[in-house]
């Protein structure tokens, strides 16, 4: 029999991003939209979608046995799950989001300390109650439902909102004052599950895979061709992941050079490369690079 690993999905913002990086990872993963019991094309994975606010809760239950979610709503839960692997995508970048403590543009609050005996409004309850506690800072943290940028300043004196860009708080007038915690998704599994050898081995092969296509990401590879004899300048322009493969052509007078570089650099690399007399250059995608 093979093994059946209970594996969560986040529901909601990072769902269409994570199908996307599963994808890129070798699987196909089908959403109905009204199951919450998407398929996939490995008889070895059986998934399950869950709010990512929820994710920690099902994994130490034994109701899931690992799943992708924000280290936010680990610490959030102060529940004990194993973290295997980051992996750091959100709904729109690639970078970390950060929970922020924003207040109205017209307020004249500048620092936590400011708003001792006040009203803030957050879904991270847990996790802002500590951070102002750290600061010595008397105040009222109130669950918010969502729809948060909207409670200042009429339902809450301050907030404290998950942002990637922080375009949505500039939008409801809102400024940053400091930064609670940065957050980024995390493979998460039980410590029964990785107990068990086969559980282990899904686990790692999915934590493997989905490395690598978020490390490939912003890389691109190469590929040119290029005469022996310049093949010394090309190198000097030629950064590489660890060394360029070179191989030799038909013509012993030529050699074809392939590596991986990062994809903002090649704009400026490829032109050097035409100067040092390569040619036949080729840049193209890639979907894993596996360290």
């Amino acid at each position: 029999m093979p093994v059946k690993l209970k594996f969560g999905i986040p529901k909601g913002s990072l769902q269409d991003a994570t199908i996307a990086l599963f994808k890129r990872a070798g699987w196909n993963i089908y959403a109905d939209g009204r199951s919450y019991f998407p398929s996939i094309d490995d008889p070895e994975i059986e998934c399950m979608l869950i709010r990512a606010q929820e994710m920690a809760r099902y994994v130490e239950h034994g109701v899931l046995d690992a799943g992708l979610t924000g280290i936010d709503w680990v610490v959030e839960s102060g529940l004990t799950v194993e973290s295997v692997t980051t992996l750091t995508y959100s709904k729109q970048t690639r970078t970390k989001v950060r929970w922020v403590l924003a207040v109205p543009e017209s307020s004249n609050f500048q620092k936590a300390e400011d708003l001792e005996g006040k009203i803030i409004a957050t879904e991270l309850v847990e996790v802002t109650k500590r951070y102002f506690n750290a600061k010595g800072v008397n105040d009222k943290v109130e669950f918010s439902w969502g729809a948060t940028e909207v409670k200042p300043p009429l339902r809450a004196d301050a907030i404290v909102e998950v942002t990637e860009t922080g375009s949505s708080l500039k939008a409801n007038r809102l400024r940053i004052i400091d930064t609670v915690m940065e957050s980024e998704t995390h493979l998460i599994a039980s410590k029964q599950a990785l107990a068990d050898a086969d559980k282990k081995r899904k686990v790692d092969q999915i934590a493997l895979m989905l490395r690598g296509a978020i490390d490939a990401q912003s890389l691109v590879g190469l590929m040119l061709n290029a005469r022996r004899v310049d093949l010394p300048g090309v190198l000097k322009v030629l950064p590489a992941l660890n060394a360029p493969t070179i191989s030799e052509l038909s013509d012993t007078d030529w050699v074809a050079i392939n590596t991986i570089l990062e994809e903002k650099v090649a704009r400026d690399v490829i032109p050097r490369l035409k100067a040092a007399n390569a040619t036949g250059i080729v840049e193209y995608p890639l979907n894993k690079v596996v360290l």
